[in-house]
């Protein structure tokens, strides 16, 4: 069986990441649609080896498609996800509208794949933040084995996360101050060449931003609402992939070697440890490919059952795009999608 699948947003970061996933990894499709904004229409974008024209979002028919993935920001989600969940399209959405509603589901499906049954009620199944994504796959084998009491993280997330013209604002700052241009600011609050902003998305009454509040309550919705969690979301000098400095506390002991071979036999994960120059896995090496990749793995001594880590990922796949392509693959191989070419 084959499927029709609209990838909405497909001129952006994500929306051409979701089409070169869907091609990577052989997914069933009898006919693609690239949908974009009313100034995107003709616009070429590629599926594999194929060109795909740019469709106007407001017209397109939604009920002649199986599958509509969303990559096209909150406002556009809000207004649209329904109109094709309504049509008979299965959505799967990227941005951050309908991931804290109680009828949609927020899948990570290394994580949480048996809750993806609950899209019935509304059609549409969440993605959840970039950042998230990558550390509930890291977190669940390690809550399984142990029971996660608390998590402290700290996130150095790419200029990609914010779009292109944020990583063009990265790049020309960058060669502008080697000429000695003035690095002004446009799309980020402060320089982002060579500097870092923590900061990303608005500040909360709490003073946390709401970058961090996402990942505080996604953690809970995704894995465990009794976890507590506490976040700092810095915004870093990086094209792509995202990164995280994470302590845990466990009710349980658990060693390093314990959780380091935990992690090796764990679904989506990585572990590159070696305690020596280079035995670790930096954003540079995660670009382009599908895991979450686990590193200087560490006893901390300062709690009880307490453990460090680092982990990185590319976020514009695992912390977008693939998890939303393997979403769909999860619909597929419960036969959860009933309709098919």
């Amino acid at each position: 069986m084959s499927y029709k699948v609209a990838v909405v947003g497909a001129t952006g970061n994500v929306g051409q990441e979701m089409l070169a996933i869907l091609d990577e990894r052989q997914f069933p499709i009898s006919e693609a649609f690239a949908i974009a904004s009313r100034q995107s229409i003709g616009r070429e974008v590629s599926f594999g080896d194929k060109t795909l024209k740019c469709r106007d979002l407001e017209t397109f028919d939604f009920s002649q498609v199986d599958i509509a993935l969303f990559a096209a920001g909150g406002a556009v989600s809000k207004e649209w996800a329904p109109k094709a969940a309504r049509a008979g399209a299965v959505v799967i959405d990227n941005s951050s509208h309908f991931r804290m509603d109680p009828d949609v589901p927020l899948i990570v499906p290394e994580v949480n794949a048996d809750a993806v049954r609950g899209f019935t009620k509304k059609n549409i199944i969440a993605n959840p933040n970039c950042s998230t994504a990558q550390l509930v796959v890291a977190l669940k084998p390690l809550h399984d084995a142990a029971t996660i009491k608390r998590v402290v993280v700290a996130t150095y997330q790419s200029t990609s996360g914010k779009g292109k013209a944020a990583m063009d604002e990265l790049f020309t700052q960058t060669k502008g101050i080697y000429v000695n241009d003035s690095a002004t600011p446009d799309v980020f609050t402060k320089q982002i060449a060579f500097n870092v902003i923590p900061h990303i998305d608005v500040f909360m009454e709490d003073g946390y931003t709401k970058e961090e509040w996402k990942m505080v309550v996604e953690v809970k919705k995704i894995l465990d609402p009794k976890i507590k969690l506490t976040a700092t979301c810095v915004r870093v000098p990086v094209f792509v992939g995202h990164s995280e400095a994470v302590n845990v506390e466990f009710e349980r002991p658990i060693s390093d070697d314990e959780a380091r071979e935990i992690l090796r036999e764990a679904p989506g994960i990585l572990v590159v440890d070696k305690r020596e120059d280079g035995g670790y896995v930096t954003p540079v090496e995660c670009v382009g490919e599908f895991a979450t990749y686990v590193s200087r793995i560490r006893v901390d001594p300062t709690v009880d059952n307490g453990l460090s880590f680092w982990c990185v990922s590319d976020n514009l796949r695992k912390g977008a795009a693939l998890n939303a392509v393997q979403i769909a693959e999860t619909l597929i191989n419960r036969g959860l999608l009933k309709k098919a070419a």
